[in-house]
């Protein structure tokens, strides 16, 4: 047995729900479109949730600021300082035990007009084993060539803490700058690249870089392995932030030096002991700030601080895996597109999408407060998309179909009736039982009236009757059915209520017999003989859309119809209009009715008793 065809309404719905399959599916694992819409959203959590956090008192920050510039002018004079200064601050640190003194300043040259600075510098160096050294990674190049740049890492591993991974390559060479300044006995060194997303951003750390098998490890890193903290194996971390910019304990680098310098110090001699002491600058005329999440001027020592804080206690971001965008994303695409296709109200469906986006959207903010990124954002904005495409296109095929009932209806009420019509729901009413008032209207005379006329002639007169006539049933909300000839069929109740349709009825009735006694004037004596019979009858009928699918009619049937079409067929020398009793009793408080007694009806046992209406206080 052969399967149904698919309607093109089910059609197009299942071809945009595949597009948005393909489009959802190459947007999270290529395209990455709504990327920085993603970033800026779990970067606002990240920035909410951070400000009520504290980071590690362990960690604390010797600030060269803008102070320190000022102060330390008569001292050390304009920046860069002699290093010797920095010796001197070293030595003093190191008279308070810290667990580690972690320079965010690059000693990339020597000072070649102040030698004697850069070995006081590595002369304060001996002996300690716990200052830090950052360094920057430049280029990554395989197989150099005599004379190009860059160190075999075989002869610098030692040095630079390199790791030596089982796919090492023995020839792998790196450019890097490390603190050619200090000692390379004193060389505990790692990079402190800055590492940013594509919008700029930096949200990670690297931990090591690998070159060609060997893992160069950052200065975050090195920190954190020497002091016995664990730190993945792996490229990057996604740093968890806490408080906002300047929330670690920041102290002024001239305050420091200056205590450091006095025969009776001031501060408390260990207030660095056990401490992370890291040393660099957020002086305004320095720049030395990068783009976070927490603030685009953030200050680079502070991140340097931020992954510390991470590696010693464990606390960095998590990332949802890979296929968990994608697949929220496939299945609120194809929910949506099951919704629709079951002809679920698209409002009902925009409700319980926004339902899930405000969930979806909370969900989020709560998992980052557990170092979990989940990106949701991406999926619930193809989701959308989704939705208003299907919504789209649901609002243009009801758009179309209200035109075509629009279009069905012209000819059939007036135009109020067809607005009225569509407001209400266009054709939902079709094929229903509805109480009704049917009229027929017929011309007498008609064979002998088409025989004096060219056809032509006859075509015009009736389009001009019916025109006539047809307008006054519109005025009085009819409804046309059809045209039987040179009968008129129409009928009211239908398609919209109309709880006096009996009345209004009669009434276009009445009006037809004067509409037709000023076309008769029209038409002269010589047709003194042209008039019609209406017939009229009030009951149940079917109404609605009825024929093939090729061509329908709204139309009513039923025995009704049939009723009234026979008492038509009764008014022939006896009244211009006669009207059921039905009919008579529907509105017997509107007309005067005279009776005319009863008659015996084709197809029916009992006889019908006919009235012609007659207006208050009028005559027939």
């Amino acid at each position: 047995m052969d399967n149904p065809p698919i309607s093109a309404t089910r059609q197009t719905s299942l071809r945009i729900g595949a597009l948005f399959l393909a489009l959802a599916f190459l947007e999270l694992t290529w395209l990455q479109v709504f990327s920085p819409l993603e970033n800026r959203l779990s970067d606002w959590f990240i920035q909410q949730q951070a400000q009520s956090l504290k980071p590690d008192a362990d960690i604390v920050i010797v600030d060269i600021d803008d102070a320190s510039l000022a102060r330390m002018q008569n001292t050390a004079g304009s920046w860069p300082w002699p290093r010797s200064v920095h010796g001197e601050l070293v030595r003093g640190i190191a008279r308070q035990h810290p667990r580690a003194v972690v320079f965010d300043i690059l000693f990339s040259e020597s000072d070649e007009f102040r030698p004697d600075s850069d070995r006081e510098f590595n002369q304060s160096l001996r002996g300690l084993d716990n200052v830090y050294f950052p360094m920057v990674m430049q280029q990554l190049r395989r197989d150099a060539k005599p004379g190009e740049r860059g160190a075999p890492a075989l002869q610098v591993a030692a040095m630079l803490g390199l790791q030596r991974t089982d796919h090492a390559d023995d020839k792998a060479t790196i450019d890097i700058l490390p603190p050619l300044a200090v000692d390379p006995a004193h060389w505990r060194v790692g990079t402190i690249n800055f590492l940013e997303d594509g919008d700029g951003v930096g949200r990670r750390y690297q931990l090591y870089t690998d070159v060609q098998g060997w893992l160069i490890p950052s200065l975050p890193a090195r920190v954190a392995q020497d002091l016995g903290y664990s730190v993945p194996q792996q490229p990057d971390m996604i740093l968890a932030w806490r408080g906002k910019p300047g929330a670690f304990r920041h102290i002024s680098y001239v305050d420091l030096y200056e205590d450091f310098n006095r025969e009776r110090p001031l501060r408390t001699g260990d207030e660095l002991k056990d401490k992370i002491v890291i040393i660099g600058t957020e002086a305004t005329g320095l720049h030395d700030v990068r783009a976070t999440p927490l603030d685009s001027l953030y200050p680079a020592m502070e991140i340097l601080a931020t992954a510390i804080d991470n590696l010693k206690n464990g606390r960095a971001m998590r990332k949802a895996d890979e296929g968990f965008a994608t697949g929220i994303a496939l299945l609120l695409v194809a929910l949506l597109s099951i919704a629709f296709l079951r002809g679920v109200n698209a409002l009902k469906i925009g409700l319980g999408l926004a339902v899930v986006t405000v969930l979806a959207i909370a969900g989020e903010y709560f998992a980052v407060a557990q170092l979990l990124l989940l990106p949701v954002l991406t999926p619930i904005l193809l989701a959308w998309a989704a939705y208003f495409t299907f919504a789209l296109r649901e609002y243009l095929r009801e758009r179309k179909s209200r035109e075509q009932a629009v279009q069905m209806f012209s000819r059939f009420v007036n135009p109020h009736v067809v607005k009225e019509l569509v407001a209400h729901g266009g054709l939902s009413r079709a094929g229903e039982s509805r109480q009704i008032t049917i009229l027929f209207s017929d011309i007498r005379g008609f064979t002998t009236l088409s025989e004096k006329r060219t056809p032509q002639q006859v075509v015009e007169l009736l389009n001009r009757y019916f025109t006539l006539q047809v307008e006054v049933v519109f005025r009085h909300g009819g409804s046309l059915d059809k045209f039987i000839g040179d009968c008129i069929m129409a009928f009211w109740g239908a398609p919209l209520d109309d709880p006096e349709h009996a009345r209004h009825a009669v009434e276009a009735a009445l009006e037809m017999g004067q509409v037709l006694q000023r076309f008769k004037q029209e038409l002269g004596e010589a047709d003194a003989d042209f008039d019609v019979g209406i017939g009229i009858h009030t009951g149940p009928a079917v109404v609605g859309l009825i024929g093939s699918e090729q061509r329908r009619e709204y139309t009513a049937i039923g025995d009704t119809v049939n009723l009234g079409s026979r008492i038509e067929g009764l008014t022939k020398g006896v009244s211009r209009i006669l009207v059921s009793r039905e009919t008579m009793q529907a509105c017997a408080d509107a007309f005067d009715f005279k009776s005319f007694g009863s008659f015996k009806v084709k197809g029916r046992e009992q006889e019908v008793e006919l009235f012609a209406p007659v207006e208050k206080g009028g005559n027939q």
